[in-house]
């Protein structure tokens, strides 16, 4: 299992952008992704996430109506659109998946999301 995220970087406070995570090693359309954060002395937290055939979407309330979640099963990729950034929203975005026959939540490298003037 691998997942790769990237998009990341500095934005301005009201900015956007757009996160993508690659995965492979498993079937991806069978499976609910998610993305999490993690902010410098902070413990992990679920920003969003999405049920396999992208029907389902799920927020935590600090992002509700800025962050959209999404996904592409034929690229096999899930994606987080930011928008209307805050400094409190810079942390580094993971995106995760749990794969019941293993029992284990898989993380990709994170990729770090910087909003400040």
């Amino acid at each position: 299992v691998q997942l790769v995220e990237s998009g990341g970087g500095l934005v301005q406070p009201g900015g956007s952008l757009r996160l993508s995570c690659a995965a492979s090693g498993f079937t991806f359309k069978s499976y609910v992704m998610s993305w999490y954060r993690q902010a410098p002395g902070k413990e992990r937290e679920l920003v969003a996430s999405i049920t396999s055939a992208g029907g389902g979407t799920n927020y935590a309330d600090s992002v509700t109506g800025r962050f959209t979640i999404s996904r592409d099963n034929a690229k096999n990729t899930v994606y987080l659109q930011m928008n209307s950034l805050k400094p409190e929203d810079t942390a580094v975005y993971y995106c995760k998946v749990y794969l019941p026959m293993t029992r284990y939540a898989y993380w990709g490298q994170g990729t770090q999301v910087t909003v400040s003037s």
